[in-house]
Protein backbone atom coordinates (compact mmCIF):
# COMPACT_ATOMS: atom_id res chain seq x y z
CA UNK A 1 0.00 0.00 0.00
CA UNK A 2 1.23 3.83 -0.95
CA UNK A 3 0.44 6.98 0.40
CA UNK A 4 0.70 9.96 -1.49
CA UNK A 5 0.50 13.33 0.12
CA UNK A 6 -1.06 16.12 -1.40
CA UNK A 7 -1.35 19.79 0.23
CA UNK A 8 -4.01 21.96 -0.63
CA UNK A 9 -6.50 24.16 1.70
CA UNK A 10 -5.98 21.02 3.92
CA UNK A 11 -3.55 18.27 3.64
CA UNK A 12 -4.59 14.63 2.83
CA UNK A 13 -3.25 11.68 1.44
CA UNK A 14 -3.79 9.43 -1.42
CA UNK A 15 -4.32 5.80 -0.07
CA UNK A 16 -3.16 3.04 -3.29
CA UNK A 17 -4.00 -0.54 -2.66
CA UNK A 18 -5.70 -1.98 0.19
CA UNK A 19 -9.23 -2.66 0.58
CA UNK A 20 -11.30 0.54 0.37
CA UNK A 21 -13.67 -0.72 2.86
CA UNK A 22 -10.90 -0.98 5.63
CA UNK A 23 -9.88 2.49 4.96
CA UNK A 24 -13.55 3.97 5.12
CA UNK A 25 -14.82 1.92 8.16
CA UNK A 26 -11.65 4.16 9.71
CA UNK A 27 -12.35 7.80 8.03
CA UNK A 28 -16.00 7.10 9.54
CA UNK A 29 -15.27 6.46 12.85
CA UNK A 30 -16.74 9.39 15.58
CA UNK A 31 -19.48 10.42 12.70
CA UNK A 32 -23.18 10.03 13.51
CA UNK A 33 -24.43 9.96 9.83
CA UNK A 34 -22.20 9.07 6.78
CA UNK A 35 -23.80 9.40 2.96
CA UNK A 36 -22.72 6.78 0.86
CA UNK A 37 -23.92 8.66 -3.07
CA UNK A 38 -23.03 6.10 -5.80
CA UNK A 39 -24.71 5.47 -9.06
CA UNK A 40 -27.54 3.79 -10.08
CA UNK A 41 -25.93 0.98 -11.93
CA UNK A 42 -23.52 0.42 -9.37
CA UNK A 43 -23.77 -1.40 -6.37
CA UNK A 44 -20.60 -1.61 -3.91
CA UNK A 45 -21.06 -4.79 -1.40
CA UNK A 46 -21.39 -2.30 1.90
CA UNK A 47 -22.44 -5.28 4.27
CA UNK A 48 -18.54 -4.84 5.43
CA UNK A 49 -19.49 -1.38 6.42
CA UNK A 50 -22.14 -2.83 8.69
CA UNK A 51 -20.17 -3.24 11.94
CA UNK A 52 -19.23 1.05 11.38
CA UNK A 53 -21.11 2.84 14.16
CA UNK A 54 -22.93 5.48 12.75
CA UNK A 55 -26.11 5.70 9.82
CA UNK A 56 -25.50 5.00 7.08
CA UNK A 57 -27.78 6.54 3.73
CA UNK A 58 -27.30 5.68 0.36
CA UNK A 59 -28.01 7.62 -1.97
CA UNK A 60 -28.00 6.33 -5.38
CA UNK A 61 -27.94 8.87 -8.68
CA UNK A 62 -28.18 8.70 -12.43
CA UNK A 63 -25.09 6.78 -14.41
CA UNK A 64 -22.16 9.09 -15.86
CA UNK A 65 -22.44 13.01 -17.18
CA UNK A 66 -26.32 12.79 -16.68
CA UNK A 67 -25.83 12.65 -12.82
CA UNK A 68 -24.22 15.84 -12.95
CA UNK A 69 -27.23 18.31 -13.30
CA UNK A 70 -28.57 21.07 -10.87
CA UNK A 71 -31.42 18.94 -10.51
CA UNK A 72 -29.68 16.04 -9.74
CA UNK A 73 -27.57 18.10 -7.14
CA UNK A 74 -30.90 19.81 -5.62
CA UNK A 75 -32.26 16.17 -4.87
CA UNK A 76 -28.99 15.48 -3.07
CA UNK A 77 -29.33 18.57 -0.89
CA UNK A 78 -32.81 17.49 0.40
CA UNK A 79 -31.47 14.02 0.85
CA UNK A 80 -29.08 15.24 2.97
CA UNK A 81 -31.48 17.92 4.83
CA UNK A 82 -34.30 15.50 5.40
CA UNK A 83 -31.78 12.67 6.72
CA UNK A 84 -30.29 15.62 9.19
CA UNK A 85 -26.91 15.74 8.27
CA UNK A 86 -24.48 18.46 10.04
CA UNK A 87 -21.03 19.81 9.70
CA UNK A 88 -19.77 17.18 11.61
CA UNK A 89 -20.92 14.24 9.45
CA UNK A 90 -19.25 12.66 6.23
CA UNK A 91 -20.05 12.64 2.63
CA UNK A 92 -18.72 9.10 0.78
CA UNK A 93 -18.79 8.98 -2.94
CA UNK A 94 -17.93 6.21 -4.38
CA UNK A 95 -17.73 5.66 -8.12
CA UNK A 96 -16.60 6.90 -11.53
CA UNK A 97 -15.06 10.63 -11.76
CA UNK A 98 -18.78 11.83 -12.34
CA UNK A 99 -19.81 10.45 -8.87
CA UNK A 100 -16.82 11.77 -6.60
CA UNK A 101 -17.17 15.12 -8.76
CA UNK A 102 -20.88 15.21 -7.51
CA UNK A 103 -20.23 13.64 -4.71
CA UNK A 104 -17.75 16.52 -3.18
CA UNK A 105 -19.51 19.73 -4.69
CA UNK A 106 -22.87 18.43 -2.24
CA UNK A 107 -20.32 18.41 0.27
CA UNK A 108 -18.72 21.69 -0.43
CA UNK A 109 -22.38 23.13 -0.80
CA UNK A 110 -24.21 21.78 1.82
CA UNK A 111 -23.95 23.88 5.17
CA UNK A 112 -21.15 25.59 3.01
CA UNK A 113 -18.86 22.97 3.66
CA UNK A 114 -18.74 18.17 4.80
CA UNK A 115 -15.96 16.22 5.02
CA UNK A 116 -16.07 14.33 2.38
CA UNK A 117 -13.95 11.20 0.83
CA UNK A 118 -13.35 10.20 -2.69
CA UNK A 119 -13.15 6.20 -3.19
CA UNK A 120 -12.87 6.20 -7.44
CA UNK A 121 -13.87 2.99 -9.26
CA UNK A 122 -12.73 4.17 -12.86
CA UNK A 123 -9.29 4.86 -13.93
CA UNK A 124 -9.84 8.28 -15.08
CA UNK A 125 -11.41 8.49 -11.45
CA UNK A 126 -8.00 7.33 -9.54
CA UNK A 127 -5.45 9.13 -11.98
CA UNK A 128 -7.60 12.19 -12.54
CA UNK A 129 -11.32 13.68 -11.01
CA UNK A 130 -10.46 12.17 -7.76
CA UNK A 131 -7.40 13.76 -6.58
CA UNK A 132 -7.05 17.61 -6.47
CA UNK A 133 -9.75 18.72 -4.64
CA UNK A 134 -12.10 19.99 -7.74
CA UNK A 135 -15.59 19.57 -7.56
CA UNK A 136 -18.60 20.34 -9.49
CA UNK A 137 -21.79 19.49 -12.07
CA UNK A 138 -22.05 20.75 -15.77
CA UNK A 139 -24.42 23.28 -17.16
CA UNK A 140 -26.04 23.97 -20.29
CA UNK A 141 -22.99 26.01 -21.45
CA UNK A 142 -20.08 23.41 -20.97
CA UNK A 143 -18.56 21.13 -18.61
CA UNK A 144 -18.02 21.29 -15.00
CA UNK A 145 -18.42 25.30 -15.24
CA UNK A 146 -20.13 24.74 -11.77
CA UNK A 147 -18.80 24.07 -9.05
CA UNK A 148 -15.84 24.54 -6.14
CA UNK A 149 -12.81 23.50 -4.86
CA UNK A 150 -13.55 21.63 -2.15
CA UNK A 151 -10.67 18.84 -1.02
CA UNK A 152 -11.55 15.43 0.17
CA UNK A 153 -10.17 14.35 3.47
CA UNK A 154 -9.02 11.30 1.59
CA UNK A 155 -8.40 9.74 -1.58
CA UNK A 156 -8.62 5.86 -1.17
CA UNK A 157 -7.93 4.03 -4.08
CA UNK A 158 -8.73 0.28 -4.31
CA UNK A 159 -7.47 -0.59 -7.43
CA UNK A 160 -9.45 -4.61 -7.61
CA UNK A 161 -12.15 -1.89 -8.79
CA UNK A 162 -10.07 -2.34 -12.04
CA UNK A 163 -10.94 -5.72 -12.58
CA UNK A 164 -14.03 -5.08 -13.46
CA UNK A 165 -13.68 -2.70 -15.90
CA UNK A 166 -14.36 -3.14 -19.55
CA UNK A 167 -11.55 -2.96 -22.08
CA UNK A 168 -12.97 0.72 -23.22
CA UNK A 169 -12.89 1.96 -19.70
CA UNK A 170 -9.56 0.90 -18.95
CA UNK A 171 -8.20 2.56 -22.45
CA UNK A 172 -10.48 5.76 -21.46
CA UNK A 173 -8.37 5.78 -18.06
CA UNK A 174 -5.65 5.28 -19.58
CA UNK A 175 -5.28 8.78 -22.00
CA UNK A 176 -5.04 10.94 -18.63
CA UNK A 177 -2.37 8.40 -17.47
CA UNK A 178 -0.53 9.45 -21.03
CA UNK A 179 -1.21 12.64 -20.27
CA UNK A 180 0.94 12.90 -17.21
CA UNK A 181 3.86 10.93 -19.05
CA UNK A 182 3.41 14.12 -22.07
CA UNK A 183 3.41 16.79 -19.54
CA UNK A 184 5.53 15.26 -16.08
CA UNK A 185 6.74 12.06 -15.89
CA UNK A 186 7.74 10.57 -19.50
CA UNK A 187 8.69 7.16 -17.77
CA UNK A 188 4.54 6.60 -17.81
CA UNK A 189 5.45 6.73 -21.64
CA UNK A 190 7.84 3.87 -21.78
CA UNK A 191 5.52 2.05 -19.12
CA UNK A 192 2.59 2.21 -21.48
CA UNK A 193 4.29 1.84 -24.93
CA UNK A 194 5.70 -2.00 -23.66
CA UNK A 195 2.32 -3.31 -22.41
CA UNK A 196 -1.40 -3.25 -23.93
CA UNK A 197 -4.81 -3.14 -22.01
CA UNK A 198 -4.15 -7.23 -22.16
CA UNK A 199 -1.48 -7.40 -20.27
CA UNK A 200 -2.83 -4.05 -18.14
CA UNK A 201 -5.53 -6.80 -17.05
CA UNK A 202 -3.77 -9.39 -16.44
CA UNK A 203 -0.25 -7.30 -14.44
CA UNK A 204 -2.14 -6.24 -11.70
CA UNK A 205 1.54 -4.86 -10.16
CA UNK A 206 1.94 -2.52 -13.71
CA UNK A 207 -1.26 -0.88 -13.57
CA UNK A 208 -0.36 -0.37 -10.29
CA UNK A 209 2.62 1.97 -11.29
CA UNK A 210 1.45 3.69 -13.95
CA UNK A 211 -1.79 4.60 -10.97
CA UNK A 212 0.72 5.69 -8.41
CA UNK A 213 2.95 7.58 -11.09
CA UNK A 214 -0.04 9.92 -12.99
CA UNK A 215 -1.55 10.34 -9.08
CA UNK A 216 2.30 11.59 -7.96
CA UNK A 217 1.77 13.64 -10.97
CA UNK A 218 -1.31 14.94 -9.92
CA UNK A 219 -0.20 15.49 -6.62
CA UNK A 220 3.25 17.41 -7.09
CA UNK A 221 1.31 19.73 -9.34
CA UNK A 222 -2.02 20.31 -6.87
CA UNK A 223 0.30 21.31 -4.04
CA UNK A 224 2.00 23.89 -6.09
CA UNK A 225 -1.33 25.24 -7.29
CA UNK A 226 -4.40 24.52 -5.80
CA UNK A 227 -6.76 26.72 -7.01
CA UNK A 228 -5.81 26.62 -10.96
CA UNK A 229 -3.63 30.37 -10.87
CA UNK A 230 -1.26 28.75 -13.50
CA UNK A 231 0.70 26.02 -12.60
CA UNK A 232 -2.74 23.68 -12.34
CA UNK A 233 -3.52 24.02 -16.10
CA UNK A 234 -0.97 21.82 -17.20
CA UNK A 235 -3.57 19.38 -16.28
CA UNK A 236 -5.50 20.42 -18.46
CA UNK A 237 -3.62 19.24 -21.19
CA UNK A 238 -5.51 17.83 -24.31
CA UNK A 239 -9.00 18.98 -22.35
CA UNK A 240 -9.69 22.09 -24.33
CA UNK A 241 -10.98 20.61 -27.22
CA UNK A 242 -11.57 17.37 -25.75
CA UNK A 243 -14.25 19.00 -23.77
CA UNK A 244 -15.73 20.85 -25.84
CA UNK A 245 -15.97 17.28 -28.20
CA UNK A 246 -17.87 15.89 -24.92
CA UNK A 247 -20.82 18.47 -25.01
CA UNK A 248 -20.86 18.62 -28.99
CA UNK A 249 -21.32 14.31 -28.51
CA UNK A 250 -23.78 15.03 -26.48
CA UNK A 251 -21.55 12.52 -23.90
CA UNK A 252 -21.84 9.48 -25.51
CA UNK A 253 -17.35 9.45 -25.91
CA UNK A 254 -15.64 8.56 -22.88
CA UNK A 255 -14.18 11.65 -21.20
CA UNK A 256 -10.67 10.09 -21.46
CA UNK A 257 -11.85 9.21 -25.49
CA UNK A 258 -12.53 13.45 -25.72
CA UNK A 259 -9.46 13.97 -24.40
CA UNK A 260 -7.33 11.98 -26.79
CA UNK A 261 -8.37 13.73 -29.17
CA UNK A 262 -7.81 16.92 -27.82
CA UNK A 263 -4.09 15.58 -26.92
CA UNK A 264 -2.94 15.04 -30.37
CA UNK A 265 -4.54 18.38 -31.56
CA UNK A 266 -2.71 19.99 -29.22
CA UNK A 267 0.10 18.33 -29.91
CA UNK A 268 -0.19 19.81 -33.78
CA UNK A 269 -0.76 23.54 -32.62
CA UNK A 270 2.93 22.83 -31.00
CA UNK A 271 4.29 20.90 -33.75
CA UNK A 272 3.55 23.96 -36.36
CA UNK A 273 5.09 26.42 -33.97
CA UNK A 274 8.12 23.86 -33.42
CA UNK A 275 7.78 23.47 -29.92
CA UNK A 276 7.70 19.50 -30.56
CA UNK A 277 9.30 17.52 -33.32
CA UNK A 278 7.24 15.94 -35.71
CA UNK A 279 8.61 12.36 -33.97
CA UNK A 280 7.10 13.77 -30.38
CA UNK A 281 4.04 14.35 -32.30
CA UNK A 282 3.66 10.85 -33.68
CA UNK A 283 4.62 9.72 -30.29
CA UNK A 284 1.10 11.42 -29.17
CA UNK A 285 -0.53 9.27 -32.13
CA UNK A 286 1.29 6.08 -31.84
CA UNK A 287 0.48 5.73 -28.08
CA UNK A 288 -2.71 6.49 -28.07
CA UNK A 289 -3.33 4.46 -31.04
CA UNK A 290 -1.82 1.24 -29.17
CA UNK A 291 -5.15 1.27 -26.72
CA UNK A 292 -7.52 1.80 -29.18
CA UNK A 293 -8.57 5.29 -28.29
CA UNK A 294 -9.75 8.10 -31.21
CA UNK A 295 -7.02 10.20 -32.73
CA UNK A 296 -9.57 12.15 -35.23
CA UNK A 297 -12.71 13.86 -35.21
CA UNK A 298 -15.52 14.68 -37.88
CA UNK A 299 -14.33 17.46 -40.13
CA UNK A 300 -18.35 19.05 -40.06
CA UNK A 301 -17.93 19.01 -36.45
CA UNK A 302 -15.31 21.81 -36.52
CA UNK A 303 -17.70 24.94 -36.82
CA UNK A 304 -19.52 23.84 -33.83
CA UNK A 305 -16.98 22.71 -31.84
CA UNK A 306 -14.79 26.19 -32.04
CA UNK A 307 -17.07 28.33 -30.50
CA UNK A 308 -16.86 26.23 -27.95
CA UNK A 309 -13.27 26.33 -26.88
CA UNK A 310 -14.12 30.11 -25.41
CA UNK A 311 -15.95 28.47 -22.46
CA UNK A 312 -13.19 26.68 -21.11
CA UNK A 313 -12.25 27.35 -17.61
CA UNK A 314 -8.84 28.60 -19.01
CA UNK A 315 -10.13 31.05 -21.09
CA UNK A 316 -9.62 35.00 -19.96
CA UNK A 317 -11.74 37.38 -21.33
CA UNK A 318 -11.71 36.89 -25.23
CA UNK A 319 -8.70 34.82 -24.95
CA UNK A 320 -8.82 31.32 -25.53
CA UNK A 321 -5.67 29.90 -23.99
CA UNK A 322 -4.04 26.29 -24.57
CA UNK A 323 -2.16 24.00 -22.58
CA UNK A 324 1.14 22.98 -25.11
CA UNK A 325 4.47 21.10 -24.63
CA UNK A 326 7.59 22.49 -25.00
CA UNK A 327 9.10 19.40 -25.71
CA UNK A 328 8.08 16.21 -23.54
CA UNK A 329 7.50 16.72 -19.88
CA UNK A 330 7.28 20.54 -19.77
CA UNK A 331 4.67 22.44 -20.89
CA UNK A 332 3.32 26.43 -21.83
CA UNK A 333 0.80 28.06 -22.46
CA UNK A 334 -0.51 29.35 -25.80
CA UNK A 335 -2.47 32.88 -26.20
CA UNK A 336 -2.03 34.14 -29.20
CA UNK A 337 -3.13 31.46 -31.55
CA UNK A 338 -4.94 32.60 -34.20
CA UNK A 339 -8.29 31.10 -36.16
CA UNK A 340 -6.13 30.07 -38.94
CA UNK A 341 -3.89 28.13 -37.19
CA UNK A 342 -6.90 26.30 -34.67
CA UNK A 343 -8.42 25.84 -38.08
CA UNK A 344 -5.36 24.09 -39.92
CA UNK A 345 -4.77 22.03 -36.61
CA UNK A 346 -8.19 20.83 -36.50
CA UNK A 347 -8.12 19.74 -40.24
CA UNK A 348 -4.73 17.70 -39.66
CA UNK A 349 -7.04 15.52 -37.36
CA UNK A 350 -9.83 14.99 -39.27
CA UNK A 351 -10.99 11.66 -40.39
Amino acid sequence: MKKISISAERDYSVTIGGSWAHEVRELCSERTRVAIITSKSFSPDLTSLNNVDAELHLFQVPDGEEGKSISTLTNLWNWLGAAGFTRSDLVIGIGGGAITDLAGFAAASWLRGLDWVAVPTSLAGMVDASVGGKTGINSDYGKNLIGAFHSPIAVVIDTDFLKTLSDRDIAAGMAEVIKCGFISDPAILDLAAAHSIESLHSNPLIISELVQRAVAVKAAVVSEDFKESFAREALNYGHTLGHAIEIYAKYQLRHGEAVSIGLVFAAELAAARGLVTQEELERHRTILMSYGLPITYERQAWQKLAPLLALDKKARGNTIRFVALNGIGTTIRLEDLTSAELDAAYERITS
